[in-house]
């Protein structure tokens, strides 16, 4: 297994902080949270004993670490599972994903998911947490998602994202008349306080804005475009369901009498990507074309308009 080996020095300024502040603050490359797996995995040693990650520096010490996949994350099979790549370079993978593809294994699905047929197509991803994936979209939903091929442009892109700094815009097709042609959902998101598979707008759940525009409206739905600027669990589906306009075809988010017949997903789709691309610096954008089902939805509600 390859592994990242770290010989540091605490420096003296470090004196009184705790070992994962210090080697947080040492290899800003990494998040502090994959530092104290690490340290908890027996990984580090101060001064050649076994370290903890609470325990205090003084400065002049020093910090063998052996930088290794975390190991509470089981390997898992490669498949050769088709993907559609819409860019590739050393550290960045754009992929377009279809819907009905699972991104990650899990309880009924640890076979067959995107993870899979990304060990598959760049097998150095296995020594790569959650094989580089950064941020998921549901099962049912298409579009546009990046992997990391390093850790370092791992962390790079999971900060992009809690900074809110990684440009996400999707397609949907949600039930109703708007009342207005955009507007905002800010409201938090969290569990469902009895329903456990859903997520709901609860007062004790985490910040989530949601921007969306109308792109077309028709007599009992709309074309409408969101732009996330935070990433929460089915945000995009919970928030237009709380402003009473759930997406066309979601069985978790929409009434029966609601999902449309003909339309066996939630209507979404993850259209555009853009980030600071950790390895040059730059922006870097690209879009995904609407995929055939919803495109002939939306011809469908096109012609009955």
């Amino acid at each position: 297994m390859t592994e990242h080996c770290f010989h540091l020095a605490i420096p003296a300024e470090h004196a009184g902080k705790r070992l994962d502040q210090s080697l947080a603050e040492l290899l800003p490359e990494f998040s502090r949270n994959r530092i104290q797996q690490w340290i908890d995995a027996g990984e580090a040693r101060v001064n050649g004993a076994a370290a903890t990650r609470k325990q205090k520096v003084w400065g002049g010490e020093a910090v063998d670490l052996q930088a290794a996949r975390i190991p509470s994350e089981q390997p898992y099979k490669a498949e050769a599972i088709a993907l559609d790549i819409v860019h590739e370079d050393a550290t960045v993978i754009v992929i377009n994903k279809p819907p009905g593809l699972v991104v990650h294994p899990g309880a009924g699905n640890w076979e067959g998911t995107l993870l899979n047929a990304l060990l598959h197509h760049a097998p150095e991803l296995g020594q790569i947490p959650r094989a580089g994936i950064v941020h998921r979209l549901d099962k049912d939903t298409s579009g546009l998602m990046v992997v990391a091929k390093t850790l370092e442009a791992q962390t790079a892109l999971v900060r992009a994202l809690q900074a809110r700094d990684v440009k996400r815009v999707y397609w949907a097709v949600a039930m109703g008349e708007f009342e207005r042609p955009e507007g905002t959902v800010d409201t938090p998101i969290g569990r469902h306080p009895t329903q456990r598979t859903r997520m709901a707008v609860v007062e004790n759940g985490k910040p989530a804005r949601t921007d969306y525009r109308v792109l077309k409206q028709y007599r009992q739905a709309a074309w409408v475009e969101c732009r996330l600027h935070s990433g929460r669990t089915h945000q995009i589906r919970v928030h237009l369901s709380h402003i009473g306009h759930p997406l066309v075809g979601d069985s978790l988010y929409a009434s029966r009498r609601q999902i449309a017949a003909s339309f066996h997903r939630q209507a979404l789709h993850a259209y555009r990507l853009g980030f600071t691309h950790p390895l040059t610096g730059e922006h870097v954008e690209w879009q995904a074309a609407m995929p055939e089902d919803l495109r002939t939805l939306i011809e469908q509600l096109d012609h009955a308009a």
